[in-house]
């Protein structure tokens, strides 16, 4: 069924051809989630410029998916049909994924590009947290949608009464000459579906005055020293959440971390003086924030002799400060142009 307050279709200006690229996202932790307030949860996170999501859609005789993630796009595809009433056929293209279950967003890109080029190519006009609550995405961070509208570092506000995903309330530039280690264990798979679920239902209620002390860091310590680029007062405050979000869900995950191996590879960067680091979302991928190439390069180089970290991927990424980027194609004029 057509929704009521469809978006309005401009068919005369629709591309024959779309081309999304969007970037992965990291997910810092949950900062209420005793939610005394009204609202629980209230998330951050940002965007990183490695792996990314690479998708193309085309106007078709007939719907045909191809690529990586072909399940999530077919789910995105239904959405768009009952929510917005579109039924144009539509050839679907993922040429770059971003790993699956292995904390980086990978569901919400995909599901957000899918969407969004659809929208394109059929003249919908649309919001992204519009398609987020289409999608179903956002039960309960709004950091995927948030990134892959605005790009950057992002704090949603929880979910509260409405039926919305979790609104976007602060958004800031990434530090350019900050760097991000990710460290990626290809023998483990965080959390996802009925699993993540459980813990969520299952686990005890989050203590009310820990959420309160996580609260005021975040807004007087965390995101200040973000925004005057002062790496060991963001660090301190960003390892203070990780290890209280960690604890609480270690009963789920088995332990503070869902790979032993990242953890103690972290722990050694952690004595080696990194203030910054912890585990994206389930995991089992975690990062090392530092601020400069040199201080990078020596944290690569050092993970990559340790014994501790043998076994893990390691790769060296950047904050991403733009959201994704759309691209049209247009049959007739036989020309480009950015969206």
């Amino acid at each position: 069924m057509q929704s009521s307050d469809a978006p309005t279709c401009h068919a005369e200006s629709t591309p024959f051809e779309v081309q999304v690229v969007a970037p992965a996202r990291l997910h810092f932790g949950f900062i209420d989630l005793h939610g005394g307030l009204g609202r629980c949860f209230g998330s951050l996170g940002m965007a990183i410029d490695r792996p990314t999501l690479r998708l193309r859609a085309r106007r078709a005789a007939r719907t045909e998916v191809s690529g990586g993630g072909a399940e999530r796009v077919e789910r995105a595809l239904a959405a768009m049909r009952e929510t917005f009433g579109i039924r144009s056929p539509v050839q679907i293209q993922v040429d770059e994924s971003i790993p699956a279950h292995a904390g980086l967003g990978s569901g919400t890109q995909l599901a957000l590009a899918c969407a969004r080029a659809v929208c394109m190519l059929n003249g919908v006009e649309a919001s992204i947290p519009e398609l987020a609550r289409c999608l179903e995405r956002g039960a309960r961070s709004g950091i995927g949608s948030g990134v892959f509208e605005h790009g950057g570092f992002v704090v949603d506000g929880g979910r509260g009464s409405l039926d919305l995903p979790p609104p976007v309330i602060s958004r800031l530039a990434f530090p350019e000459d900050w760097r991000v280690l990710l460290l990626f264990d290809p023998t483990r798979t965080g959390l996802h579906g009925e699993r993540e679920a459980a813990a969520f239902r299952d686990l005890p209620r989050f203590p009310e005055r820990r959420a309160e002390q996580l609260a005021r860091s975040v807004l007087m310590s965390l995101l200040p020293a973000l925004a005057e680029r002062r790496i060991g007062e963001f660090g301190a405050a960003l390892t203070e959440l990780q290890q209280a979000i960690g604890d609480h869900f270690a009963p789920a995950q088995g332990g503070r971390y869902a790979s032993t191996k990242v953890e103690a590879a972290l722990a050694r960067l952690a004595v080696r003086g990194v203030a910054a680091y912890g585990q994206s979302s389930w995991g089992p991928t975690g990062f090392a924030i530092v601020d400069s190439q040199q201080a990078a390069d020596e944290a690569h180089k050092f993970l990559l002799e340790l014994p501790e970290a043998q076994g893990l991927s390691i790769q060296l990424v950047r904050g991403c400060n733009r959201g994704a980027q759309c691209g049209a194609s247009f049959a007739a004029a036989g020309q480009a142009v950015a969206a």
